[in-house]
């Protein structure tokens, strides 16, 4: 076995003889003098037979003396050996080509024999003996194998027989070089090795986003899910909430129990099925784009050109999918819904609204926003102070820029931050003013000149005034009867649910509640101080900070 393999190391892979002249050539593989030249002679280009290394200078071949010292060396130790022949050289049963589908060898110099494989990366053809280094070296095993017959079809143009080596950037097609003369003339054409990397890069930027396109969704997926969740918690939650509160009054209540719960059931239910055709849409492009993923990991690994081209336009891009970026989901918690339907009962109910109310309020925190009032809208007598937290009355008017956006007569100012979803929460400390109105106003409100504050003029807010009762300004305005008059009020806007609520932020109890309104545009906190009144309100208007908290789960009717 020792011998045959040193015998082995001694044989030209072209003329599959013991060495004659050896000579070695810049990549380290060893050849006929005589052989390597014809092998070059009757090519276009100087390359290795084995390796494929390519020379831009066609070498200047001399003969390795000390290869040759050796082989001959190797040659007098055969003939040495007793009852030892030289066997015979292993060549392929040579076949006349007659039949069109058969492929010759593009390494045997006599070019008829058969080629029984095909090599995708180096773009030659191999009978079986010159196949050898595609089954043996390490680097050549990785190779892709094609039938001969179907490499060369597959790999000449239709029109005109030719290998297909060209592509052409405009028209997104492999092309011969005949075709790049008659009818790509005026077109971007590259060699089809530099248009393959420049696509194999294309892939990895879109694999690359097919990953993060698939993690967007995942979370998004997620979220949803723990929305879900959190609304089947809250649902069980008020369901079991509305028992309680059923349980504690007279029969009038009791009849309205099962409608509350249809209601919870049916925004429940609402929001659950929304919620599911999202996540059944995401899984679907998750699915679809994991497919596609697969499908790009499967392509990237292909060392076939023509057929990476070919897949690749179909996968390089995600049809039908949408941007889940701006898609929010939030869980259905119920906010309100017990009590809002329960005040409109009778006298009866009353106890029990306040304690719904309570129960309200230790949830507030929870959508806390930063509230800072804007400068361009301050009618010209109010003073801001530069962390755009207090407004109060000056003792005379400013020198400001006439802005469209600005109060001229009434002496209001808009927060600078608007709103157009979800759910928001603020608190203003009026203190002992004796007049002063807090709100929301919609963007389109009229600043010039005379206003009135009501919600078909675009403003949802109460109001106190000459030290009286607050009033909720509905247009008739609604005189509200307290216990107490709030030193700090807050201000809870429920954007999609059409909600303005109002609280007492320290008792931590409802004062008013502006429903059924339908918001179509962004809405900005609204405040005004008024006037002095003989220097009885002379105090700011100032919001104050609120800490953000959990919910008491323990609060009870």
């Amino acid at each position: 076995m020792a011998l045959a393999l040193s015998e082995e190391q001694f044989r030209c892979s072209i003329c599959l003889d013991i060495f004659k002249n050896p000579v070695s050539i810049p990549c380290g593989h060893n050849f006929c003098l005589r052989c390597i030249k014809r092998f070059w002679d009757s090519r276009h280009k100087s390359d290795c037979p084995l390796c494929k290394e390519a020379f831009k200078i066609r070498p200047e071949l001399r003969i390795n003396l000390g290869l040759k010292e050796i082989t001959e060396g190797f040659k007098r130790s055969l003939k040495d050996k007793p009852n030892y022949k030289i066997p015979p050289r292993k060549r392929p049963i040579q076949k006349q080509l007659s039949k069109a589908e058969e492929v010759p060898c593009d390494v045997c110099q006599n070019n008829h024999i058969t080629a029984v494989k095909s090599c995708l990366v180096c773009q030659e053809s191999y009978c079986e003996v010159h196949l050898t280094p595609h089954l043996r070296d390490e680097k050549m095993i990785k190779h892709t194998l094609a039938d001969p017959t179907t490499f060369i079809t597959s790999h000449l143009c239709k029109n005109h027989n030719m290998v297909l080596d060209m592509f052409c950037e405009r028209e997104q097609i492999a092309v011969c070089v005949k075709c790049v003369e008659m009818d790509h003339g005026h077109h971007k054409v590259v060699p089809l090795e530099k248009a393959t990397r420049k696509i194999r890069s294309q892939m990895r930027r879109i694999n690359a986003d097919f990953e993060q396109m698939i993690h967007a969704r995942l979370r998004k997926f997620d979220e949803i899910k723990a929305s879900v969740d959190l609304g089947k918690v809250n649902k069980e939650r008020e369901i079991q909430k509305s028992v309680q509160v059923a349980t504690m009054v007279i029969s009038t209540i009791e009849s309205n129990q099962a409608l509350l719960v249809k209601d919870i059931e049916e925004k429940h239910d609402v929001a659950e099925r929304n919620a599911e055709e999202l996540l059944k849409e995401l899984e679907k492009e998750i699915n679809e784009l994991q497919i596609k993923r697969t499908e790009l990991q499967h392509l990237e690994q292909t060392d076939e050109p023509l057929h990476l081209i070919q897949s690749f336009s179909s996968l390089s891009c995600p049809t039908g999918t949408r941007n889940w970026s701006n898609v929010k989901v939030q869980s259905e918690d119920f906010f309100g819904i017990v009590r809002t339907a329960f005040s409109k009962l009778a006298d009866v109910c009353n106890n029990l609204e306040n304690n719904l109310s309570v129960e309200e309020a230790s949830q507030l925190n929870l959508y806390a926003v930063d509230v800072t009032l804007d400068p361009e809208t301050a009618a010209g007598w109010l003073i801001l102070s530069p962390d755009g937290k207090k407004v109060s009355l000056g003792c005379q008017r400013l020198s400001v820029p006439d802005d469209p956006h600005r109060f001229d007569s009434c002496v209001s100012v808009l927060g600078k931050q608007s709103f157009t979803s979800g759910r928001s929460y603020w608190v203003v400390q009026v203190g002992d003013k004796t007049d002063w109105d807090l709100g929301v106003a919609r963007e389109s409100i009229n600043r010039k000149g005379a206003i009135t504050v009501r919600p078909d003029s675009g403003y949802w807010a109460i109001c106190r005034r000459k030290g009286g009762s607050l009033s909720a300004c509905a247009g008739p305005s609604v005189t509200l009867h307290l216990h107490e008059t709030p030193q700090k009020v807050g201000v809870f806007l429920d954007y999609e649910a059409g909600l303005v609520s109002f609280y007492d932020a320290e008792a931590k109890s409802h004062i008013y509640t502006y429903s059924g309104c339908n918001f179509t545009e962004p809405l900005y906190p609204y405040l005004n101080p008024c006037l002095h009144d003989n220097g009885k309100n002379m105090a700011p208007l100032v919001i104050c900070p609120v800490e953000v908290g959990i919910p008491d789960e323990t609060a009870s009717l």
